[in-house]
């Protein structure tokens, strides 16, 4: 079996694209894994902003937490909304490029894709810290995990949706399943206690700083950092082709099961934080914590049962990037369709998923663990304004959309995207201010910069299309003669059969002969008559000319590249097909051991080439069959023809400059020229 059938399976037809699709299980682990994980990693964000309050903090956590599930119960639910209008995926970038114009649609894309990779890196980096919580002696792995991690789950999506939907079932609801019975069993126990219950197990307490006071610029900070518990709700309405018929029920079906399990881990969490007085400890430093262990090992002791549930949030926390892979290509997609983004990110792979996006996003997200160390307090201040802010963007076009309809219905959703956009417009201020100096300037600024990169990519995609149209009937008219050159260091097997080629191109054909200092090079000069010349007129053609260009500097490519430059300003009405001779290895690591002369010469000459250039590639596979198979004889019939040569235009180029034109004028000029009579 070869090796990428075994790492991502067999290639998938077209036809069938209906097997890939999931229904209400599934949906949950492929689409909410983001949502739900970022009850692991939202509370103690908000609480290790206040770590300087020291137990204090504890009482910082119902309210912002309340909060929270006040702003997520509005988008989720003006996301179900979005989803019954466009049931054919409404994400940001569509929702806001169709009701508020195309640069309201890219800053939405922009902060959409920001959010998609941040939620990679943080939720790798959360899963990795509650490994080392678990297990102190990891922490100088850190990072290593985190990267280990990245690629697994980029193998496992490149495997197809329906694969990853069936690998991360069992995880996410066993995530579910521990902490909700964790955090019932808790809230059993306080009720119990009259709301002080005592831990199972002795927990940290830290001591609060000097001179630090509770006050409404550490809430609103506590606040901002706390939201990145809502990140992830967009994904079910971006996602919406992913689901089975009726899809825009399935989706809806889908959504509320996120958010509703989520809105009751959040209440649960942050109410136990209060109960058990359990508080952030420092992240990435010796006794580090996470809240959630902290919260399992103070229900339930450090028992079996803390260690099953830790493993499940460390899964989950892991797998919950999941999400960004499944939604990042699809918004890839849609600005490729637009021509923000090159065509190829709107291409499937073999496993019908957009294998483009899946890759840059695990290269830009691999980048950001290995700038911050894979710590995810780093990263959270440049977090969660990406994601609100593709919220509020969505929630806005929405209430356009629902302005240009009518009636009761029409007006109730209109209100209730208001005030969801509102809600979360709001919510962007509060975090871009609080955040600004942590970090969240940097989010700022790459916003901008992103939508400068797409539109400069639209501008080439425009060009490139403006230059390249056509109209009006084919053009049938017969081009002038090709002169054909071929650029040879020897005359071996190789070297003959593209002049086998070149002769059935063209009558008019050049073979450039570079003269170095290297070894095995053979001066043709003299023998030229007796092993071509002569044998080609015998047979009925007219004879090639040898040219023999010197090489001050022992270089190839770049004599060979000014000698065709110098036939195209002589024969400015004609193109000049270059006949590459090139030798193909069976094993790709063999490619190291010889010279990739005919490599550079090919990029060469497209990058200086210049419009009127050709590039013929006649290749010789070593051990590729019989000698017959690849030496075919020249034939009888005088009349050259191109049938068997697949010839490339050349990019357009400028004149040499630099390096290149002082060294050309610092070379020989004097060209030895062998024609068909043998004369010099």
């Amino acid at each position: 079996m070869h090796w990428s059938r075994l790492l991502f399976g067999r290639p998938l037809r077209t036809s069938e694209e209906q097997g890939e699709r999931i229904g209400t299980l599934r949906g949950v682990p492929v689409l909410g894994l983001d949502a739900l994980a970022s009850a692991a990693y939202g509370p103690e964000a908000a609480l290790t902003v206040a770590l300087p309050l020291g137990l204090a903090a504890t009482r910082l956590i119902e309210p912002i937490v309340a909060a929270i599930i006040v702003v997520l119960a509005l988008v989720a639910l003006s996301y179900q909304q979005t989803i019954a209008a466009y049931p054919d995926g409404g994400g940001s970038y569509t929702v806001a490029s169709q009701n508020l114009g195309r640069m309201a649609g890219l800053v939405a894309a922009s902060a959409l894709a920001l959010d998609y990779i941040l939620n990679v890196a943080v939720a790798i980096a959360a899963g990795v810290g509650a490994i080392v919580s678990a297990a102190p002696t990891l922490l100088p792995l850190t990072l290593w995990l985190c990267l280990a991690i990245l690629a697994g789950l980029t193998i496992v999506n490149l495997r197809g949706v329906r694969e990853a939907g069936l690998v991360f079932m069992a995880p996410t609801y066993l995530f579910v399943l521990c902490l909700g019975g964790a955090i019932l069993l808790g809230v059993v126990k306080s009720i119990a206690a009259h709301g002080h219950p005592l831990p199972m197990s002795p927990l940290p307490r830290p001591r609060p700083i000097a001179g630090t006071a509770l006050g409404a610029w550490l809430l609103l900070r506590a606040f901002a950092s706390g939201t990145t518990a809502m990140t992830g709700i967009e994904a079910v309405s971006n996602g919406v082709p992913l689901f089975k018929e009726p899809r825009t029920v399935r989706a809806q079906r889908t959504l509320v099961t996120i958010a509703a399990i989520l809105i009751l881990l959040l209440a649960g969490i942050a109410f136990l934080s209060r109960s058990y007085g359990i508080a952030a400890t420092p992240p990435g430093r010796a006794g580090y914590e996470s809240v959630l262990s902290q919260l399992v090992r103070a229900v339930a002791g450090r028992h079996a049962f803390y260690y099953v549930t830790i493993a499940s949030v460390v899964t989950v926390l892991c797998l919950s990037a999941n999400t960004s892979f499944a939604d990042f290509p699809r918004l890839c997609r849609l600005l490729a369709l637009d021509q923000y983004l090159p065509s190829g990110f709107a291409h499937r792979g073999r496993r019908l998923v957009f294998s483009a996006g899946i890759i840059v996003l695990a290269l830009l997200a691999g980048a950001l663990l290995v700038v911050f160390g894979g710590v995810t307090d780093r990263l959270i201040p440049l977090f969660a304004i990406g994601a609100l802010l593709a919220f509020t963007m969505s929630q806005w076009g929405m209430v356009a959309h629902w302005r240009r309809r009518r009636g009761a219905h029409a007006r109730r959703s209109m209100l209730l995207n208001g005030a969801g956009a509102v809600a979360t417009s709001a919510t962007v201020l509060v975090v871009a201010a609080s955040k600004f100096t942590e970090g969240a300037w940097i989010t700022v600024l790459v916003i901008p910069l992103f939508i400068a990169l797409l539109l400069r990519i639209h501008t080439a995609h425009v060009r490139v299309d403006r230059e390249l149209a056509a109209a009006g009937p084919f053009d049938i008219a017969p081009l002038p003669p090709l002169v054909v050159v071929l650029p040879i260091k020897r005359l071996d097997r190789v070297a003959r059969k593209a002049l086998r080629l070149a002769m059935r191109i063209s009558p008019e054909v050049e073979v450039i002969h570079v003269l170095t200092d290297e070894p095995r090079m053979e001066d043709l000069r003299r023998r030229w008559t007796e092993l071509v010349a002569s044998p080609v007129r015998a047979a009925g053609y007219p004879p090639p000319t040898l040219v023999s260009v010197p090489s001050a500097y022992r270089e190839f490519v770049r004599p060979v590249v000014r000698h065709i430059r110098s036939l195209c300003r002589v024969h400015p009405d004609r193109y000049v097909a270059v006949v590459i001779p090139d030798v193909v290895e069976r094993r790709w690591y063999d490619y190291p051991i010889r010279n990739l002369r005919a490599l550079m010469l090919r990029t060469a000459l497209l990058l200086r080439g210049g419009p009127h250039v050709l590039i013929v590639d006649t290749p010789w596979h070593l051990r590729g069959g019989p000698r017959s198979e690849q030496e075919q004889p020249l034939g009888t019939t005088p009349r050259p023809t191109a049938r068997h040569a697949t010839a490339h235009a050349a990019a357009g180029s400028t004149p040499p400059r630099g390096e290149w034109a002082a060294r050309g004028a610092d070379e020989s000029r004097t060209e030895s020229r062998v024609d068909g009579s043998g004369a010099a």
